[in-house]
């Protein structure tokens, strides 16, 4: 029987396969995290009364592990994965681990796991890091007890198949409030994307976009990725104003454009900018690069530039190329596992 690495990839966001171990640390409040260890993989016990069940206390990242062709596993830029988290930690009344704790508590767990990261070109190994008040709290108020944990599984693509997407604008819905948590990776920005895009789905769409709450006019997110259009040789994307998420995707891909040549614009972008635009895509750890095919809005679809000459699949290459060893990585982004 094929080991697990040498298994083609099928699984998706949406069923994790288990590996074999996940990382814990735990600290109490006012306190600092100190020192973690691996653990089989397996459920947790929670108490009902939780901060994470009962008030959503909690954050997240993802990031992935990569096998290249000569058999090394790297990581991607995990010390901005930890950065994140700290900010995360510090709007939700956290602790958090340092950015050293997160990135080596990251190794051991890839490391523990690397049977389970896929051949190169059968997909990657999803690194979950979970930052979540476990203690008891029944009056509204940060928990008295954390639980920092990490898990893995060996993934695909997050979108089925390597084709383009078709993205509806959702009208009614909002996905984030000015000065709320939409900037942060908050758990509980995501059970409420739930019903527009499943409602998106049973119409046949790939994925829903999200307006701003304050005018219903300008172009946020997707329901888990950033969103970029191009106009001509200009790339431009949503200002982060406190209620979109700073993908890592995307502060990379904004680099890897300006280095290519491109102009970057970070700024309000218009929905008719958007229904403008030459092209689209949109970025993120699960998605990587991903060029959307079409976006509906009220009622009329405009259908944008796709194929190996569009911007996306050239900003896809260089990104994934740094990734997985076959361009030099000149910007110090990629970190050695073993």
């Amino acid at each position: 029987m094929a080991s697990p690495s040498e298994q083609t990839t099928c699984e998706t966001m949406n069923s994790p396969m288990p590996t074999d171990y996940m990382f814990v640390m735990k600290c109490s409040e006012g306190e600092n995290f100190l020192q973690g260890n691996l653990t089989p993989f397996g459920n947790i016990e929670l108490s009902p009364s939780a901060a994470i069940l009962n008030f959503g206390q909690g954050i997240f990242e993802g990031l992935k592990a990569y096998r290249r062709e000569e058999g090394r596993i790297t990581l991607f830029r995990p010390e901005q994965n930890a950065i994140r988290m700290k900010m995360g930690a510090e709007r939700m009344c956290m602790p958090s681990p340092s950015t050293e704790q997160f990135v080596d508590a990251v190794k051991q767990t890839v490391l523990a796991n690397k049977r389970w990261v896929p051949p190169p070109g059968k997909g990657s190994l999803y690194v979950r890091p979970l930052l979540m008040g476990s203690g008891s709290a029944m009056g509204v108020a940060p928990a008295p007890e954390y639980t920092f944990l990490i898990y893995t599984s060996p993934v695909g693509n997050y979108y089925k198949g390597d084709t383009s997407i078709n993205v509806i604008v959702e009208e009614k819905l909002r996905q984030a409030i000015p000065n709320g948590a939409g900037g942060v990776k908050a758990i509980t920005n995501y059970a409420p994307v739930f019903r527009a895009v499943t409602q998106a789905k049973t119409k046949g769409f790939s994925d829903v976009l999200f307006l701003d709450a304050k005018t219903g006019r300008n172009v946020e997110e997707l329901s888990s990725c950033n969103i970029f259009i191009v106009k001509g040789n200009v790339i431009s994307t949503p200002a982060t104003l406190g209620t979109i998420l700073p993908g890592v995707t995307r502060k990379s891909i904004i680099d890897i454009a300006l280095d290519s040549g491109y102009q970057v614009q970070e700024c309000v972008i218009p929905v008719e900018d958007l229904m403008d635009a030459d092209e689209v895509f949109c970025t993120g750890t699960a998605v990587v690069v991903n060029t959307v095919g079409s976006i509906t809005y009220q009622g009329k679809r405009v259908e944008y530039k796709t194929g190996v000459e569009s911007v996306s699949r050239k900003l896809y290459a260089t990104l994934t190329g740094i990734q997985m060893g076959r361009i030099e990585d000149k910007m110090g982004w990629t970190v050695e596992v073993d």
